[in-house]
């Protein structure tokens, strides 16, 4: 597949990998976690964005809307989401930027245009090329031509992924992928399908093979306070890890809730209002409840 959807590309990072790096976003996600950072990567489409803040309430884009879908609201432009199609009308007709549909199409080339500009600091600080999301596996042929093409210009390929995808797909993406950033979430099934909408058994296969397998992983766990963070699931994680046909590190992501103004934005729900961040004694207890299974186990960004 020569093109794909892309919703976002961000350079300089410094928390998706090794050194200095471009992360590439790939719409699309089978998973649908309560605690999302990115909830307008799940739908493989085009996502809506209006930004209340902005609007000046001309009312150009009600001008425009070919679905007849918005209407005046208390606090401002309200989008009847059943009946919006993402055609990007009112996107266009906004005068204040207050609208933005997310998500574009772009070729490899294209997105090769732009990792190659940053080639100079990968090789300076040992960086590359993350490949995140949404989930990148979801547009499997899309991420293979990428990373394939990162090889070609040998450049550190990682791909970061909540490992729910078909083994002999996942087995492809291994040979020409340096480094997986594999989330692990919650241990118990019943519950993983609770908060993320998905059973977790594929999941746990899939990390099992990929260890068998030899390929370099650094395992990323949520912490999420109510969710994951108590010692039953902490202990079952550890045990999991610990057991894997070869050892990798881990690195423990607290919760926070600076994507909150983004579900709002998206007109989606917030389903973790009620959640606090975890403190910084409760983080610390997580590392050493892990490092007792003999882990190497850090606090990511």
């Amino acid at each position: 597949m020569e093109s794909g959807i892309v919703f976002d590309i961000r350079r300089y990072s410094i928390h998706d990998g090794p050194g200095i790096r471009t992360t590439v976003f790939l719409k699309g996600c089978p998973l649908a976690c309560a605690w999302c950072h990115n909830p307008e990567s799940q739908s493989i489409g085009p996502a809506g964005l209006y930004r209340r803040d902005r609007c000046i309430g001309c009312g150009e884009c009600l001008a425009v809307c070919p679905e007849q879908c918005l209407s005046r609201g208390e606090e401002g432009i309200v989008t009847d989401a059943s009946r919006c199609v993402h055609c990007g009308a009112c996107c266009g007709a906004c005068p204040a930027e207050a609208r933005e549909l997310v998500g574009r199409s772009m070729s490899v080339a294209r997105v090769m245009e732009e990792i190659a500009k940053d080639e100079t600091f990968y090789d300076e600080s040992g960086g590359g090329v993350t490949f995140s999301g949404g989930e990148p596996l979801a547009q499997a042929e899309f991420l293979l031509a990428l990373l394939r093409a990162c090889g070609h210009s040998e450049i550190h390929r990682a791909v970061d992924t909540s490992g729910l995808a078909d083994p002999e797909l996942l087995g492809r993406v291994a040979e020409h992928t340096d480094l997986f950033l594999y989330d692990l979430k919650i241990m118990d099934g019943g519950e993983h399908r609770r908060h993320t909408g998905v059973e977790n058994g594929l999941i746990l296969r899939n990390l099992q093979m990929l260890s068998k397998l030899g390929a370099r992983l650094r395992i990323r766990i949520p912490l999420i306070p109510g969710i994951n963070m108590d010692g039953c699931n902490l202990d079952e994680v550890g045990g999991f890890i610990a057991a894997l046909p070869s050892s990798c590190p881990v690195d423990l992501l607290p919760y926070h809730d600076w994507a909150k103004g983004k579900y709002s934005n998206f007109n989606l729900p917030f389903l973790l209002e009620t959640i606090a961040p975890p403190q910084e004694a409760e983080v610390e207890g997580a590392v050493q409840r892990l490092r007792r299974f003999g882990l190497e186990v850090g606090i990511g960004g």
